[in-house]
């Protein structure tokens, strides 16, 4: 149908290399922000999540002062802030006053990066609202690499990861690292919403980094099946916004195109949403915190 092509979807998209380069650079943060938001979610980090992006921010203004490639900033200040935050707060409410004090002050040190950097006029739009159709090959294969890495860790901190989570206090009490393990995670998730940040931008990341999984926790109970239908849920919410950002250049008025930060924010919202009239229908009386003995009995076995 031709109202289809013009206002939902173009095969022709494909062709565009703009286009292909986008649909897999946001494919590839799309499924790492969702595997290690699903615990972002599940350990009640939202906030320092958004925190963390917020403060690559200025890591990302701070690169394009030096001539650098944003990503690079992003993910130093972007892990230097999960450590800090990490080593500063131990329970949930140092945590947030740590976040704070941190995200403060980063913020402002960002802003005098840009009001130095005045050579560069897009910068700020393009580090606040991403730029995923310009995003060059080199840059999509560090974030392959570093994206791959991350996933082997994951992997590995699996099983203790998923304990820690549920039940720390007893997690600790049978020797688990649980520190260790936290700060090793907080790694990982600050590179996933450095590299999400080249999708939509330093303040929306945290939409790929928590509607995804949130979305998925509503639906299934079980952690690998929610932390594969957060996969599945982040790489449809970031295809379809960059397809409707590519054909919206057909919508009227015509000759401009909508951004696609706008669309696949409003898609996270729309898919969890849905999720939550859902569930009853999806969910089953089980519960999170079915998952406990197991992990605890493999770690200390």
């Amino acid at each position: 149908m031709d109202w289809v092509r013009q206002y939902l979807f173009s095969p022709d998209m494909f062709s565009n290399d703009q286009v292909t380069g986008a649909l897999l650079a946001g494919g590839v943060a799309a499924l790492i922000s969702a595997l290690l938001g699903y615990f972002v979610v599940l350990r009640g980090l939202s906030f320092i999540g958004h925190a963390v992006t917020d403060i690559g921010f200025t890591g990302g203004a701070g690169a394009a002062l030096l001539g650098l490639n944003a990503l690079w900033g992003l993910v130093a200040f972007s892990v230097a802030a999960a450590l800090g935050v990490g080593a500063l707060g131990n329970h949930a409410r140092e945590r947030d006053v740590a976040t704070g004090i941190i995200l403060a002050l980063a913020l402002g040190v960002g802003a005098m990066f840009l009001y130095i950097n005045t050579r560069f006029v897009s910068a700020p739009f393009t580090l606040f609202f991403g730029s995923i159709f310009e995003v060059d090959p080199q840059t999509t294969r560090i974030m392959v690499v570093v994206s791959l890495a991350c996933l082997a860790v994951l992997a590995v901190l699996y099983r203790p990861l998923l304990f820690s989570s549920v039940a720390p206090e007893i997690a600790t009490a049978r020797g688990m690292p649980v520190r260790l393990i936290s700060a090793v995670f907080l790694v990982c998730m600050a590179i996933a919403v450095a590299e999400a940040a080249q999708v939509v931008g330093v303040l929306l990341s945290t939409a790929l980094l928590i509607g995804p999984p949130a979305t998925a926790g509503y639906l299934v109970a079980r952690p690998g099946l929610g932390m594969l239908l957060a996969a599945v849920i982040g790489l449809l919410e970031t295809w379809l916004g960059i397809d409707l950002a590519y054909v919206s250049y057909n919508w009227p008025p015509g000759g401009k195109g909508w951004p696609v930060s706008f669309f696949i924010t409003a898609l996270v919202l729309l898919f969890y949403l849905l999720a939550r009239l859902l569930r009853p229908v999806f969910r089953r009386a089980d519960t999170p915190a079915r998952f406990r003995v197991p992990e605890a009995d493999a770690w200390t076995a």
